[in-house]
C-alpha cells in the first residue's frame, strides 16, 4: 500500500471513531502533532512498526489496513457498536453502525459464514441464560434468515426492538422463546418479526 494510501486509511478510520490528532498520537506514546504532521505533511513518510500495532489494535483493525503485512488466516469483518437485547428490547434505529474487526478465515469456513454476511454483536440481558450471557460476543450469519424445522437463535428486530431470541415455527408464525425459563415465550406473525441473521457462534471470556 502507497503511503499515501495509509494516510488517507487512519484518517478515515479516525472520522469514524471521532478521535483527534492530539488523542490518537498519546494512544501511541508520542507528542500531540505527531500524526497530524504524519497525515498531512507526510513525515514521518512511513509509521514504524510498533505505532502501526497500537494503532491497529485502538481501532480493532488487522495492520494490514494500515500499511502492515497482510496477516495469513484472518478474514475482516463488521462489528456492530449496538447491543442485542436478551431482555425485553434495546430500541436500535441503525444496527449496521460498524467498526472493523476480524476473525480466523478457519473457523468461518468450518461455520459455513461468509465474511461479507458476518457481523459481531454484544448480548445484553439475562433473557437466554444459559445459552447467552450479559456481554457474550456472538457471530451473526446475515445470509441465514429463514426459519426451519426446530429453528434456532437469531437476532431480530420485533416491535422497533433489536434482541436475540430462540425463534421456532409456530401454527400461524414464529414462536420467540427465551431459554431463560423465567421469560414467557411469545407467538407472533412472521411479517411482524424482522429476521437480521442467524447465530453461528459464541465468544465468551473465562474469568
Amino acid at each position: 500500500m502507497e503511503p499515501a494510501a495509509q494516510r488517507a486509511v487512519l484518517e478515515a478510520l479516525m472520522a469514524e471513531q471521532g478521535v483527534s490528532f492530539a488523542e490518537l498520537s498519546r494512544v501511541i506514546g508520542r507528542n500531540a502533532a505527531y500524526l497530524q504532521q504524519y497525515v498531512r505533511r507526510g513525515s514521518p513518510r512511513e509509521l514504524a512498526e510498533r505505532d502501526r500495532a497500537l494503532l491497529a489494535r485502538f481501532f480493532g483493525v488487522a495492520e494490514a489496513r494500515l500499511g502492515g503485512r497482510e496477516a495469513e488466516g484472518l478474514a475482516e469483518i463488521a462489528r456492530l457498536d449496538v447491543r442485542a437485547s436478551a431482555g425485553p428490547g434495546r430500541m436500535a434505529d441503525d444496527e449496521a453502525a460498524r467498526r472493523p474487526g476480524a476473525l480466523s478465515q478457519a473457523l468461518l469456513r468450518e461455520l459455513g459464514v461468509r465474511p461479507a454476511a458476518a457481523s459481531m454483536i454484544r448480548v445484553e440481558g439475562d433473557s437466554m441464560e444459559p445459552t447467552l450471557s450479559d456481554g457474550d460476543e456472538i457471530l451473526v450469519d446475515r445470509d441465514r434468515r429463514e426459519v426451519r424445522g426446530k429453528g434456532g437463535i437469531y437476532v431480530i428486530r420485533l416491535d422497533g426492538a433489536l434482541m436475540v431470541k430462540r425463534l421456532r415455527v409456530a401454527l400461524g408464525g414464529v414462536e420467540i422463546v427465551s431459554d431463560n425459563p423465567d421469560w414467557p415465550v411469545k407467538v407472533r406473525a412472521l411479517r411482524d418479526v424482522e429476521v437480521i441473521g442467524r447465530v453461528a457462534w459464541l465468544g465468551r471470556a473465562l474469568l
